[in-house]
């Protein structure tokens, strides 16, 4: 397994590029990511390049004009690793590696290594040892040179297997033998699923760092390790809830990110089978981000691809606290008012107003409108409890006729 990288502030540099499919805005927000993902790894951004270009360069990804700017300004300034924003080949890598003499990431290498730095559990760590080898394989030529250079000479001639293959052979070996361990593993929490007894289970799901521990913390009164960083929650936490005395599980998953490595996908399906086997979803958001439209669209996208789309769910706006509109001042006749001046009551207006009562707005760190929350989340469940059994209705009343008959 790669080992796990204790960065202390290292010096970074992050690359991006402007094409016809991602337009400069778009990069600095993709841009922004990555400098928080940079930091949650243990990073300091001192500088960001970006270039606009057609497509990447096939050989070193950005121009040699700006990839000697950035040689530059490694050499003069100590830089220790350069951040790509998109996934560079093998021979990308090799290449700038040789012009940029640092260390060369790309975001899926940087999401994996805060992967390495977050996996507590021996299946979240099999998970990620998992998608390492796999990203790794590809690049072993790349790693050590040594490697590519066939053994000869007295008694070494003839058919052979040069190091390299003996090494991707040991990798292959590997990678089958982790599927292996993670299949024994998938069905034994398939087994603890079943085991699970009828319980209604509800699954948070969301963008990462978006509050889904802290609202996990807040409602099952457990303690999740929570933290303003990406991929704080790798191990998916279940929790018996009960609300009034309605009991349900309550299941924390990892959180979503924009261009997830396909290795990780693979690799954390049984975090996914927890959605997938979910009778309802809560979709809990980060208003106060300012692209949290977009973050809700690349959540949708994977619940799509994962067949989850379908399921019911509640919106749970978080973070209303920290939510701050963009003002225009009364004497201003040139700005435009766009979606960044909405209030949340404006919010409510918009396409939100679609939604009906699935849509809630809280503040899971300063306890705002949980009430309204453990109301919304008591009827969904009653409801999907009552459908499967139809003789417990009377057991479970509504919410206000329970607070009545208390």
């Amino acid at each position: 397994m790669l080992e796990k990288s204790d960065l202390e502030y290292e010096k970074v540099v992050l690359i991006g590029i402007v094409t016809r499919d991602q337009n400069e805005e778009k990069l600095t927000e993709y841009l922004d990511e990555l400098e928080f993902l940079t930091y949650t790894a243990g990073g300091e951004v001192v500088k960001r390049f970006s270039q606009k270009m057609d497509m990447p360069n096939p050989k070193t990804f950005i121009g040699t004009g700006k990839m000697e700017e950035v040689r530059y300004f490694v050499e003069e300034n100590e830089i220790g690793t350069a951040i790509f924003d998109d996934e560079l080949s093998p021979a990308q890598q090799k290449n700038i590696e040789k012009i940029l003499n640092c260390k060369v990431l790309d975001r899926t290498n940087l999401i994996l290594d805060i992967f390495a730095q977050r996996a507590t559990t021996s299946y979240a760590r099999t998970q990620v040892e998992l998608a390492q080898y796999q990203y790794l394989l590809p690049r072993l030529a790349g790693m050590w040179t040594h490697l590519e250079r066939q053994r000869g000479g007295i008694g070494m001639r003839g058919p052979g297997e040069t190091e390299i293959e003996t090494d991707r052979r040991i990798v292959r070996d590997k990678i089958s033998l982790l599927k292996k361990k993670l299949e024994t593993i998938d069905k034994q929490m398939e087994v603890q699923r079943g085991n699970r007894g009828q319980l209604v289970r509800v699954a948070l799901v969301g963008y990462t760092n978006v509050g889904k521990s802290t609202l996990m913390n807040v409602i099952s009164k457990s303690k999740v390790f929570a933290e303003n960083k990406l991929f704080a929650t790798l191990d998916t936490t279940v929790r018996k809830v009960v609300i009034r005395n309605l009991p349900f599980l309550l299941t924390d998953t990892v959180g979503f990110i924009r261009k997830l490595p396909t290795q990780l996908v693979e690799s954390f399906k049984s975090t996914l089978d927890e959605v997938r086997e979910a009778d309802l979803l809560l979709h809990v958001v980060d208003i106060s981000h300012a692209n949290f439209e977009d973050h809700i669209a690349s959540v949708n996208q994977i619940l799509a691809e994962i067949k989850s789309a379908d399921k019911p769910t509640l919106m749970v706006f978080n973070k209303i606290d920290a939510y701050k509109a963009e003002k225009i001042e009364e004497d201003d006749l040139m700005t435009e008012k766009t979606s960044s001046h909405f209030t949340l009551e404006e919010w409510e207006k918009t396409w939100m107003n679609r939604l009906g009562d699935d849509v809630l707005f809280i503040s899971a760190l300063n306890k705002e409108n949980l009430e309204e929350f453990r109301k919304k989340v008591y009827e969904a469940v009653r409801q999907i409890h009552i459908t499967r059994f139809p003789y417990n209705n009377f057991l479970y009343p509504e919410y206000d006729t329970y607070g009545e008959e208390e």
